[in-house]
């Protein structure tokens, strides 16, 4: 089973996607379903027009989704509102506002502790099962 790494990132007009971990492999789209939609349509054309494929492109293939603190929050804003994610990561609203327009570009520490509480939260959520 290949794994494939993607970074998705909000460029000035569209987002943008790659594979880290094989060259050559791109999508783009005005939201983020949609450059998720063309970047799997890309595999299938590197499959198609590449004699060598890369071991990560064999077989069945799970891809590992990378965002930028802006894709993330613009994408998710449809599930997670400002106020939810203040209460899940500790970082006020408007300052979850400023990354999500890219007004302003979290520091290094603060994307790591947005990572580390979205993981708790999710993590806490899996063990939950209703009757």
């Amino acid at each position: 089973m290949g794994k494939l790494k993607v970074t998705i990132e909000k460029g000035p007009d569209l987002f943008g996607a790659w594979a880290d971990n094989v060259p050559g492999i791109y999508g783009e789209g005005e939201t983020v379903q949609e450059t998720k939609e063309n970047l799997l349509a890309s595999i299938e054309l590197y499959k198609e027009h590449n004699s060598t494929i890369p071991k990560d492109l064999q077989g069945e293939i799970s891809v590992e989704w990378t965002f930028d603190v802006q894709s993330f929050l613009q994408y998710y804003s449809g599930i997670f509102t400002k106020a939810a994610l203040e209460r899940i990561t500790g970082v006020n609203q408007k300052l979850l506002g400023h990354y999500a327009s890219g007004l302003k570009k979290p520091r290094k520490a603060q994307v790591e502790k947005i990572e580390s509480a979205l993981h708790g939260f999710l993590n806490d959520i899996s063990q939950v099962h209703l009757i």
